[in-house]
């Protein structure tokens, strides 16, 4: 049997042979539009290698992009465009908005909230896991780390109180404990779903959507957009689940009682967590109500890290140690720019059109609904909602508009149903390892809890989402 680090350079090998072999057969084989140059053709070439690099993972993200930026200056793209997307608003604030969560998650003002929601509405294990997605929902608001929220802040908790009624992995985990994992990691796509900050994937789509079919979306649009069914997903989610996992404990009186100690072993509110508090609440509603005041939001997510800064509340040794921030930052910026250099050398738009002629005479509308759903289940190929967006967005999204569906219509439609398709499987975004490597959920369970969930998510996207993206006039 190979050892780990043998095993790990095969599939490093395996992943470079891919990558040849299809960047060859774009450029070599497959022919090229003739409204598209040699050198556009070959950094659409180099772009769709990075997306299947971040799924078959030769190398990290960032270093994918990294080398991607650099094989794109190499085809002529000179070295100041290709580095452009670092100097972009939208990827400061992604970076901005982790290091406030991580100052939430030091303080231990997220688990404050999770713990106040559980002592609420805890009395049952149905109560609990709404109090979990209710935490999840509120630092959505302003968290953009799907893994964060999920994994680091919710997570933990779950898992503790699973252990109050002898719940662990193996035999009694059905006791309590697989029913409150399957329910964070189903409700986390929801959460996702209801943010322009939900991830960091839906910012780099909200720039796609500008750059393709000059939409513009903003905090408080696709809050709009979204809140309706994003709510019914997450009154009907628990529920859901709870009739497909069957916990054995349904009363949970146990749960308020534990979130009511810890809150008093935690004692009044620090200074540092109420700082946190004001600056995560202020930079909140000046997100919501940009439209009014014109503020910029990543000037808002700027003031509100300084702030943090200022008042030793977040010290910048400890920002600098924030390796996840500062690797989304890396392969964001980079992503972005590629998304955009690849907008001009048209092979979006001759996408569009060549298959846009296979649709022709039939009503948008059901060629919306039939993409929408392609759209939903091709995560399964995919471990990475935003690998996932990346590949299909922008395609999508020229292509519906071109067949005349409404562009606000397409964006917030293929946007918002970018992040629920995450619940399919066990690999389906990073919080899901983590939390199927707990060993609550068997793999059989997952994707069975992951199945169901999938047609509830899209009976309510399809029908209270349309039906309350024409009442605020996106069609």
């Amino acid at each position: 049997m190979a050892d780990a680090p043998e095993q790990r350079a095969r599939t490093r090998l395996r992943g470079w042979l891919i990558l040849a072999a299809l960047y060859a057969l774009v450029v070599v084989v497959l022919p090229r539009p003739d409204t598209v140059t040699p050198e556009g053709w070959r950094l659409a070439a180099i772009f769709l290698c990075v997306i299947v690099g971040m799924i078959v993972e030769p190398l990290p993200a960032s270093a994918l992009v990294l080398l991607g930026l650099t094989a794109m200056t190499a085809n002529g793209t000179p070295i100041k465009q290709a580095l452009g997307g670092y100097a972009e608003p939208s990827v400061w604030l992604v970076i901005l908005a982790m290091l406030i969560a991580r100052t939430m998650l030091d303080t231990g003002l997220a688990r404050r909230i999770a713990l106040l929601f559980i002592r609420a509405f805890g009395s049952s294990s149905l109560g609990v896991s709404y109090a979990l997605l209710a935490t999840d929902i509120t630092l959505a608001s302003g968290v953009p780390s799907i893994t964060a929220r999920t994994a680091g802040m919710i997570a933990p908790i779950a898992v503790r109180i699973a252990e109050l009624f002898q719940s662990a992995p193996g035999p009694t985990a059905n006791r309590l404990g697989a029913y409150l994992i399957a329910g964070i990691y189903q409700g986390s796509g929801v959460a996702c779903a209801m943010f322009f900050t939900g991830q960091a994937s839906n910012i780099l789509g909200a720039n796609l959507a500008r750059t393709l079919v000059q939409v513009e979306v903003s905090w408080s649009s696709w809050f709009v957009a979204a809140v309706v069914p994003g709510l019914a997903s997450a009154l009907v989610l628990p529920w859901v689940v709870q009739r497909v996992m069957r916990p054995e404990v349904r009363r949970t009186p146990e749960a308020p009682a534990f979130a009511a100690a810890e809150l008093a072993r935690m004692g009044p509110m620090s200074t540092a967590e109420r700082i946190t508090l004001a600056v995560f609440a202020g930079v909140g509603l000046l997100w919501m109500t940009s439209a009014w005041h014109r503020l910029d939001v990543t000037f808002v997510a700027l003031a509100g890290f300084g702030v943090l800064l200022v008042t030793g509340t977040l010290a910048w040794e400890t920002a600098m140690r924030e390796k996840s921030a500062w690797d989304v930052f890396v392969w964001y910026g980079g992503l972005l720019r590629m998304g955009e250099l690849l907008n001009g050398t048209g092979v979006t738009t001759a996408f569009a059109t060549s298959v846009g002629a296979l649709f022709a005479g039939i009503p948008w509308l059901v060629v919306l609904l039939a993409v929408l759903v392609v759209y939903f289940y091709t995560h399964y190929a995919f471990a990475s909602i935003t690998a996932h967006m990346l590949a299909l967005f922008p395609p999508f999204v020229v292509l519906l508009v071109g067949l005349g569906v409404p562009p606000p219509l397409a964006v917030y439609s293929l946007l918002c149903l970018a992040n629920l398709p995450a619940g399919l499987t066990h690999y389906g975004t990073t919080p899901a390892p983590i939390l199927f490597g707990l060993g609550y959920v068997s793999l059989r369970d997952w994707w069975r809890v992951g199945f169901i969930v999938s047609l509830a998510n899209m009976a309510l996207w399809l029908t209270v989402g349309f039906g309350w993206w024409k009442m605020i006039g996106l069609w």
